[in-house]
């Protein structure tokens, strides 16, 4: 009877023990088979199936390799709006991707509407391109390394015997505390992108757009799915204000875009 009840008592911490294994380990070994899936899939050109398990994937995390890998996916399959969507999103996480921006260029390629952007000064064309030289994680790196240095050659500036060591200490310090700032500066910019998305992209084949937001509204122009645009007002329940690259404005439905 002892023998019995010992063995009843195991078997339930027995229990409970692999309960707690699957719910704690399996979600992660699902996730890590799952992606083992999707690549395997790709590389045998299943790439429906590989699409469907790289969003089911994106829905537990957002990931640029995820999205990029997505991206080839729909490219794959012909689906370039889809594929814009996805590179776009890609890019917006990790923006100093050569990869991801040579893909996306491609995929715009092939959409209906050849956007001409509207002429910029070329310092702001060139911050621009400098601020998205890198992601937030990798300007946050920067910044920390660069207050490191600052502070090194500080100490250098104060303790050391040599003119050309305090001379290499105060420039340079001062240089690199440059960099930490503007290296803030830029990984904030990056984060405001991420967390205010104003992007978006045209999902039907034909979509007018109007002169307010109503079904009534005057039409003044036509864009086509896989056209980047930019959101300027979403004040409006059911519509977004939006401006092309080339500087024509207009109003859009909802439904009608999908935000990056």
């Amino acid at each position: 009877m002892t023998n019995k009840f010992y063995y009843n008592k195991v078997s339930g911490w027995v229990k409970v023990f692999l309960l707690f294994y699957l719910f704690t380990f399996l979600p992660f070994m699902a996730v890590a088979v799952t992606k083992a899936q999707a690549d395997s899939a790709y590389q045998q050109e299943h790439y429906q199936q590989a699409a469907q398990i790289y969003e089911q994937l994106l829905k537990r995390g957002e990931s640029a390799d995820l999205y990029y890998n997505l991206g080839n996916a729909y490219y794959r399959m012909d689906d370039i709006t889809h594929a814009v969507l996805a590179y776009e999103r890609a890019l917006l996480l990790s923006p100093g991707d050569a990869d991801v921006r040579f893909n996306l260029q491609m995929a715009r390629s092939k959409t209906v509407d050849k956007i001409v952007p509207e002429s910029e000064m070329f310092f702001v064309t060139w911050y621009r391109s400098l601020v998205r030289l890198m992601s937030v994680d990798a300007w946050g790196r920067t910044a920390i390394v660069s207050l490191l240095c600052t502070m090194l050659l500080v100490l250098v500036y104060l303790f050391a015997q040599r003119i050309w060591l305090r001379k290499v200490g105060f420039f340079g310090g001062l240089l690199f505390f440059v960099v930490f700032l503007a290296a803030n500066v830029f990984g904030f910019q990056q984060q405001h992108s991420l967390l205010h998305r104003t992007g978006a992209i045209i999902m039907h084949s034909a979509v007018p757009v109007k002169s307010t937001p109503s079904a009534n509204g005057t039409d003044l122009f036509i864009l086509h799915e896989g056209t980047r645009v930019n959101i300027i007002d979403d004040t409006m329940r059911g519509w977004r204000e939006i401006r092309v690259a080339d500087g024509k404005s207009g109003w859009v439905e909802l439904k009608e875009i999908e935000v990056i």
